[in-house]
C-alpha cells in the first residue's frame, strides 16, 4: 500500500470526520427538532427517528463489497453526493401534507449512505494512517466529528430558528434549513475530493477475500468478543436515551415540565461554549490516550462520560428561567462526552484490529449504533411516562451498565499508546 504524501492528515482527517457527522447528526439529532417544531409527538419522535440508526446497525452486511470493489474515496466521496440531493428533497417536501412520511423516507435513503460513507471513511483513516497515527489523531478525528455534529445542533438549529422568526412558518423555516444543508453538503464533498489522499489498497490473498462468512466469523472468534461486544452496546446506554430528549426538553413549555427556550437558544447553546468544550475534552482525550495507553484512561474517561448527565437532573427539578444554567450544563457534558468518546474511539479500533480492519470496523460500530439505537427507539415512551425528572433520573442510573462494563472489558493496556522513537 502506497500514500500520496502531499496530503496531511492534519488538513484532511478534519474535513472527513466533519462530512461524516454532519449528515448522522442531522439525521438524528436534528431531525428530532425538526419534528419537535413541526409538531410530532415526543413518543413519534422517540420511536421513529431512533429507527433510523437502524443502517448504522446493520451496515456489516454490506461493508465487504467496499473491500471487493472500487477504492474507499469512490465510495464515500458517491455517497457524500448523494445526501446532497437528500437533503435537497427533505428541503423541497417538508410543507407536504404527509410530510412527516415523505421526510422520514428521504432521510430513510440518507441514513443508508451515510452508514456507507462511515464504512469507506473510516476504512481510509485505517489504512492511509500508520497504527500510531490512529491513536494520536483519534482525538482529532472525534473532534472534528463532534464538531460536525455541533455544526448541526448549533449553527444549522440557529438558521433554522432565525427562519421561524422571519417566517412565521415553521415548515418554511425547516424547508431554507435543509436546502442549505444540501449545499453544504456539497460543499464539503468537493474538498473532500481535493484534499483527501489516494490510497492504493493492498491486495489480500485469494484465499483471505473477504467473503460474509469469513468477515463475520473472523470477528465473532476473536477473543473475549462477547465482553467486548457489551462494552460497546452499554458504554453509552445512559446518552443513548439522553441524546434523544435533550432538545425536546429544552424546547418544551415549563407547563408540561420543559424549559421554553427557542430553537435560536438551543441552538446557541450547542454551538457556542458546547463548541469549546468537545475540543477540548476531544484533543485532550486523544493526546493522553497516545502518551500513556488506553488502560490509565478508560475508567476516567467512563466516568467523564456519563457523570454530567446528572446535570439534566438538575435541569429539570429547578427549571431555572436564565439560560445560564442550561449552557453551563451542556458545557460540562460536551467537556466529559469529548474528553470520554476518545477511549471508546480507541477501543473500537482495538476491535478491528485485523486483516478485515474496514468490515471488522464497521461491525464493531454497527453494535455501536444498536446500543443508540434500542434503548433510544423508547425514550420517548419513558419520558411521556416518567416526565422530565424522573426519566432524567433513569438516565443516570442507565449509566451503571456502562461503568461496570469499561471496568471489564478486556484489552491491552497499552493500546493506542505510540510507540517510543
Amino acid at each position: 500500500m502506497t500514500q500520496n504524501s502531499s496530503k496531511n492528515p492534519w488538513i484532511w482527517v478534519p474535513t472527513l470526520y466533519l462530512t461524516e457527522s454532519l449528515p448522522y447528526v442531522v439525521i438524528i439529532t436534528v431531525s428530532v427538532i425538526m419534528y419537535k417544531n413541526l409538531g410530532i409527538s415526543n413518543a413519534d419522535i422517540g420511536l421513529y427517528t431512533s429507527f433510523l440508526y437502524l443502517p448504522w446497525v446493520i451496515k456489516p452486511i454490506w461493508s465487504p463489497i467496499l473491500e471487493l470493489f472500487g477504492n474507499k474515496k469512490q465510495w464515500f466521496l458517491s455517497m457524500q453526493l448523494i445526501l446532497s440531493l437528500v437533503f435537497l428533497g427533505v428541503g423541497l417536501t417538508t410543507g407536504a401534507d404527509q410530510f412527516f412520511t415523505i421526510t422520514l423516507a428521504f432521510f430513510w435513503m440518507g441514513a443508508f449512505a451515510s452508514a456507507t460513507n462511515d464504512i469507506a471513511s473510516d476504512g481510509l483513516y485505517l489504512i492511509a494512517l500508520k497504527p500510531d497515527q490512529q491513536s494520536f489523531f483519534v482525538g482529532m478525528r472525534s473532534t472534528f466529528y463532534r464538531v460536525g455534529m455541533i455544526t448541526g445542533q448549533g449553527l444549522i438549529v440557529v438558521i433554522a430558528g432565525n427562519l421561524e422568526q422571519k417566517f412565521s412558518d415553521p415548515a418554511q423555516a425547516w424547508s431554507w434549513t435543509m436546502i442549505g444543508v444540501g449545499a453544504l453538503m456539497l460543499t464539503l464533498t468537493g474538498a473532500n475530493y481535493l484534499s483527501t489522499p489516494k490510497v492504493i489498497e493492498a491486495r489480500v490473498a485469494k484465499e483471505d477475500q473477504p467473503s460474509f462468512g469469513k468477515v463475520f466469523s473472523t470477528f465473532f472468534t476473536k477473543k473475549n468478543i462477547g465482553l467486548s461486544l457489551g462494552f460497546v452496546l452499554l458504554y453509552r446506554l445512559g446518552e443513548s436515551q439522553l441524546v434523544k430528549m435533550a432538545s425536546p426538553f429544552f424546547l418544551d413549555s415549563r407547563e408540561v415540565g420543559g424549559l421554553g427556550l427557542s430553537t435560536t437558544e438551543v441552538g446557541f447553546i450547542y454551538g457556542t461554549l458546547g463548541v469549546i468544550a468537545l475540543l477540548a475534552g476531544g484533543i485532550l482525550g486523544g493526546i493522553l490516550i497516545s502518551r500513556d495507553g488506553l488502560g490509565k484512561w478508560m475508567m476516567p474517561m467512563a466516568f467523564a462520560i456519563n457523570a454530567p448527565n446528572i446535570g439534566y437532573i438538575f435541569l429539570a427539578w429547578l427549571q431555572p428561567e436564565s439560560v445560564v444554567f442550561a449552557t453551563t450544563v451542556v458545557f460540562i457534558e460536551q467537556l466529559g462526552y469529548g474528553f470520554g468518546f476518545a477511549a471508546f474511539m480507541v477501543f473500537l479500533i482495538f476491535l478491528a484490529e485485523g486483516i478485515f480492519k474496514t468490515a471488522h470496523y464497521a461491525l464493531a460500530t454497527g453494535f455501536m449504533a444498536m446500543g443508540m439505537m434500542l434503548p433510544g427507539m423508547l425514550s420517548g415512551y419513558m419520558q411521556q411516562w416518567l416526565g422530565y425528572p424522573g426519566f432524567f433520573v433513569w438516565v443516570v442510573i442507565a449509566t451503571i451498565p456502562g461503568f461496570v462494563m469499561a471496568y471489564a472489558v478486556k484489552y491491552p493496556r497499552e493500546f493506542g499508546k505510540k510507540a517510543e522513537s
